[in-house]
């Protein structure tokens, strides 16, 4: 539980999010464009655009709340449209790999895991797990593409993982899953060891928007005392024997029960897993805290994207038209307003000097409390009063102690 006051930001229903690493010869960024041109030839895609920095330029200066992202990250973006009519905005993001020796203490772990890539993707509606991923309109599907390496090292999606049999390591990696909250972790255990079509992994039972974010971890049938004790002492409950239960991520969302999320038996026999399958839908659609990270590249997607039809671009032309005309009238009004301060004060100013010149004229009467001088005067006094210097003390001039009103010299 957190112990902060404001409750985390919830990752919106209409979001989907990934984040991976691109492991392979061939530059992350020219398999993303090969990718995207392909799916847009056979129609696949509307459209797709690689963002540079003379378009951010354009956008306008980032504000307070919007991320700052750095020039030489790779951005892309692409939409495309599900069920006919509901369209789904992608934005994905290859974050700068600091050279070896450029003082980056990360810098080369970087390099040896390969390419880290963020991807998320905003539908009209609601996201629904039965549609296509959004990783597989930016990296092919190929099972040697390299794109589907967790961040996790050693860990990859659509694939089983095989739980390591230290103890030691066994309760770093569930440490090191629980930061991961880009991803969806589940832990099976085999009550016996499965045949070869228990050993195919169960992502490819799983909605086409679930594969590419379901990370399964697989327990031998004689590691189930070393897995649950790991599991008692990172998050205090255990697999069933012949089960499976989703772990939780770092933000624990309050809502999480591991009763809701585990399964008490998974068969291995290459029939669906629809129990599993449940749960693993229900924790993915659950409202759960946005994982680090993901706030800022979900500002970043809706309010840096540039691949626009011409009615949106329309649409933002006049949505800035109203916002300039709206700063305008702000403008003119706060000149008025001066204006009009400026011209009472001169007519102050004009009665004041008549009331002292008509005052000054020889013989004139006394002017009485009510005179127009001592209206105007008073007003005038009023206006300004703030303006006036304040008489400095004795003491801020400097000045000796006076006795009985008399300085030392008087005396």
């Amino acid at each position: 539980m957190s112990n902060s006051s404001t409750a985390p930001p919830l990752i919106p229903h209409t979001v989907w999010l990934a984040r991976g690493r691109h492991v392979g010869d061939d530059d992350a960024a020219d398999v993303v464009r090969r990718q995207l041109q392909r799916l847009k030839d056979r129609e696949v895609i509307d459209d797709h655009l690689e963002p540079d920095e003379d378009q951010d330029r354009d956008a306008g200066p980032p504000q307070d709340h919007e991320p700052v992202r750095d020039p030489r990250d790779r951005v892309f973006e692409a939409r495309w449209r599900v069920e006919g009519t509901v369209t789904v905005r992608a934005r994905l993001t290859l974050p700068h790999v600091p050279e070896p020796g450029s003082g980056s203490t990360s810098a080369a772990s970087d390099s040896a895991e390969g390419q880290e890539w963020i991807l998320v993707a905003e539908a009209e509606r609601g996201w629904d797990l039965r549609w296509p991923s959004p990783a597989t309109m930016f990296w092919p599907e190929g099972a040697d593409a390299g794109w589907d390496h967790v961040t996790v090292p050693g860990l990859r999606f659509r694939q089983v993982n095989p739980l390591p049999s230290d103890e030691k390591e066994l309760r770093r990696l569930f440490r090191s899953c629980a930061q991961d909250g880009w991803s969806v972790h589940v832990v099976v255990h085999e009550a016996m060891t499965p045949d070869a079509l228990g050993r195919l992994p169960l992502a490819r039972m799983l909605p086409a928007s679930l594969q590419d974010r379901v990370v399964e971890h697989r327990a031998t049938p004689d590691q189930l005392r070393s897995v649950n004790w790991a599991l008692l002492r990172e998050f205090d409950f255990q697999v069933p024997r012949g089960g499976a239960v989703v772990l939780p991520t770092s933000p624990v969302a309050d809502s999480y029960d591991v009763r809701e999320f585990s399964v008490r038996s998974v068969f291995l026999d290459g029939s669906e897993p629809t129990e599993l399958i449940d749960v693993l839908c229900r924790y993915a659609a659950s409202e759960r805290p946005l994982p680090t990270g993901a706030e800022a590249a979900v500002t970043a997607l809706r309010e840096q994207w540039s691949l626009m039809t011409m009615d949106e671009e329309l649409a933002r032309e006049r949505r800035l038209v109203a916002m300039y005309a709206e700063a305008l009238e702000a403008m003119t009004k706060s000149r008025d307003l001066y204006r009009e301060s400026a011209d009472r004060a001169n007519e102050a100013l004009a009665a004041l000097r008549e009331s002292a010149g008509a005052a000054a004229a020889p013989g004139a009467p006394p002017l009485s409390g009510g005179s127009s001088f001592q209206r105007t005067f008073g007003r005038l006094r009023d206006a300004t009063k703030g303006l006036r210097p304040s008489v400095p003390t004795e003491e801020e001039r400097g000045d000796p102690p006076t006795e009985g009103g008399r300085s030392a010299e008087e005396r």
